[in-house]
């Protein structure tokens, strides 16, 4: 084992987790133990190194701390939120609607349905921090909808890092159980403030929907770019079931996020689309992986990065066709922008079919800024630095109208300024006309 593999299992050790979870911790730490660690000639680690992780003796958990400052994406929502792992009352809402519960605070029949899904979504043998996740698991949120019911609002789990006096690590957990004929909606948002951060997230959310369901999910990650983020969501999609889904990043000194969805029952439907937005000498790597076990599945992904100064990107989408899976229709699009010539993405899209009567297809792009738009715009009165932003933002601008969550939309027009690296004016004005 590596030194933090070890590390990693003493800060399981520190930890005073219920006796119910003490199993899948056990299992966890095993399957930590036993997997060999990645390296460059690990085929799903091939561009995205290890190094800052092994790099940083990460002492212990972190601790909560004040984190005010924070720009909720719907401040009237109801929320849980985490500030370093922990959980902050004095920022979640008093009340929350029927069926979301802390780990901590659940009750024998939550209980239950978090032993029988947690852990069991994820193949941890796959996703090596996920077996970290499952060793480190203590608290987290439950969202749990009975058959034929609907979520009463969209639910906010919001995770804040904040930097501390020497680097800490935080273990974010949600499980998400839909019965049933049931709906719901979902924000995951990863925040933290504006210094500069020295810890350590380990993000994994697990989803099961049930026949004829419906789950809307956002997940966006805007940490400041010292923080090491690995993170996934794992699907599984039963019959007629129906999942969208839509994720944006910006970029950190490492930062991984997987995608894996398992379509388990015939005509189940996916649309799952991402963003991401790596800049200065940023990384941002998006592994999707979409399993079509069954016929009559319908997936559309579509990703979109827009890569500037040195930074990298790196994207890696899987859409497999299982031999039983016929009339499956899956489609897969991947575009990128390049908008410094130091700027790099490695993107592989993968269709594996087994079945011979399906409609597939999958492609990928990178190109820079037009240069024709560009000089059209500031013919127009427009300065360069404007004429990029609009560009970069109608690259983008499709996606993040599908995001299935308005609020959403409105929180990250507001930041687009930033976050493409341009002023907030600038940000105000792409907001204002686009709302």
């Amino acid at each position: 084992m590596t030194d933090f593999q070890q590390q990693a299992l003493q800060l399981a050790q520190q930890q005073t987790a219920p006796d119910w979870l003490q199993d899948l911790r056990a299992a966890g730490a095993e399957r930590w133990s036993a997997t060999p660690w990645p390296t460059r000639r690990t085929e799903h680690w091939k561009y995205t190194p290890l190094a800052p992780l092994q790099k940083t003796d990460f002492g212990g958990w972190g601790q909560a701390a004040d984190a005010a400052d924070i720009e909720w994406i719907d401040a009237e929502a109801p929320r849980l939120v985490f500030v370093n792992g922990r959980f902050a009352p004095a920022l979640s809402s008093a009340e929350l609607p029927a069926g979301v519960v802390r780990f901590a605070d659940a009750g024998a029949d939550q209980q239950a349905v978090i032993q029988q899904h947690l852990g069991q979504i994820v193949d941890s043998e796959r996703h090596l921090f996920a077996a970290l996740s499952n060793a480190w698991v203590e608290d987290g949120v439950l969202v749990h909808v009975p058959q034929g019911a609907q979520l009463a609002s969209t639910v906010h789990i919001v995770h804040i890092s904040t930097p501390e006096a020497s680097a800490t690590t935080a273990s974010q957990r949600v499980l998400i159980v839909l019965e049933a004929q049931a709906s719901a909606s979902v924000v995951e948002h990863f925040a933290s403030t504006e210094a500069s951060q020295n810890g350590f997230v380990n993000s994994l959310t697990e989803v099961q929907v049930a026949a004829d369901a419906e789950f809307r999910h956002s997940r966006v990650n805007l940490e400041q770019e010292d923080l090491i983020h690995v993170g996934g969501v794992h699907v599984n999609l039963g019959r007629s079931a129906r999942m969208k889904g839509f994720t944006l990043a910006q970029g950190s000194r490492l930062k991984r996020i997987d995608y894996q969805v398992n379509h388990r029952g015939e005509g189940a439907e996916l649309v799952l689309n991402g963003v991401y937005l790596p800049r200065n000498r940023q990384l941002v790597d998006y592994h999707t992986n979409i399993e079509h076990c069954v016929p009559h599945g319908t997936t559309s992904e579509t990703f979109r990065g827009i890569i500037g100064d040195s930074a990298r990107a790196v994207f890696n989408g899987r859409i497999h066709i299982h031999p039983d899976a016929q009339k499956t229709l899956a489609e897969l699009s991947n575009k990128n922008l390049l908008t410094s010539g130091k700027a790099e993405v490695d993107t592989k899209p993968e269709l594996e079919i087994y079945a011979d009567d399906v409609r597939c297809a999958h492609g990928a792009t990178v190109s820079r800024l037009d240069a024709t738009a560009l000089y059209y715009l500031q013919s127009r009165g427009i300065s360069q630095a404007e004429a990029e932003v609009m560009l970069s933002f109608g690259f983008i601008n499709e996606l993040l109208r599908e995001a299935p969550e308005a609020s959403v939309q409105s929180y990250l027009r507001r930041r687009l300024g930033w976050l493409l690296g341009r002023p907030e004016p600038l940000a105000r004005h792409l907001e204002g006309a686009t709302s």
